[in-house]
């Protein structure tokens, strides 16, 4: 590889890294300024590829309560390329792996792979960002997809206990078990978590400053982050059995 080649690499490198930066960085501050229901992110001081996410277990569902910490972290292209969920607290889910790693269709790189049984449209692309993503793992939480299961055991499971319309409930065992398990976090960290949908519902104004001046001098209408009333509704969850 002559010099030339390599400068003009590291050039094109440097300027995707750029642009992952300034999308972060926006939508970052959209989430800060308009709230979004079932999580909140906060990125890490000193690396902004690098976000903490609390996502909160949806009413009517057995993670009713739940104060689930997860991180995310961004490739240096992103939003051409998806960011990857690890969870830190224990979640015993068809659709993540004993280690916390999240299996999701959403954050599979959009190739051709005909023996996945995914969809191209429901892999991922540029116009996902992270609001689409976490509200895509709040409904997984209730809604697993067992057909291509990250954890077999749990995936028996919960076919059992919805097969059996509940009278099967080691899965929901497990499961509210771990609710109860990561209220210690949530009181910890001095989180209070949501238990009705009425809490579950965020209402936000946004402020606006005239004379805040962004870091990245970025355009606020780069992303949509819901409608202008500020108000925001929950997923249609489906109640347990």
């Amino acid at each position: 590889m002559n010099s030339s080649t390599s400068s003009s690499m590291l050039t094109s490198a440097s300027a995707s890294s750029a642009g992952a930066v300034r999308a972060l960085s926006l939508e970052l501050k959209g989430l800060q300024t308009t709230p979004v229901e079932g999580f909140t992110v906060t990125a890490s001081d000193d690396n902004i590829f690098v976000w903490t996410v609390a996502i909160f277990g949806p009413p009517g569902t057995l993670y009713q309560g739940g104060y689930f910490k997860a991180v995310l972290k961004f490739p240096p292209n992103y939003p051409y390329a998806p960011p990857s969920v690890k969870f830190l607290s224990k979640v015993w889910h068809p659709n993540v792996y004993e280690n916390g790693d999240l299996c999701i269709s959403i954050l599979h790189p959009p190739v051709d792979d005909p023996h996945s049984g995914e969809l191209a449209c429901e892999r991922w692309n540029p116009t996902q960002n992270v609001r689409t993503i976490l509200l895509s793992v709040i409904s997984l939480l209730n809604e697993p997809n067992t057909s291509s299961p990250a954890n077999v055991d749990a995936s028996v499971m919960y076919r059992r206990w919805k097969e059996s319309n509940g009278k099967d409930d080691e899965y929901a065992r497990i499961v509210r078990k771990q609710v109860e398990l990561t209220r210690v976090d949530a009181e910890k960290d001095g989180v209070v978590v949501p238990e009705t949908l009425e809490e579950y519902c965020v209402k936000t104004t946004p402020k606006q400053n005239d004379d805040e001046v962004d870091a990245f001098d970025l355009d606020e209408d780069y992303y949509d982050y819901g409608d202008e009333s500020g108000i925001h509704f929950p997923l249609p969850f489906r109640f347990r059995p």
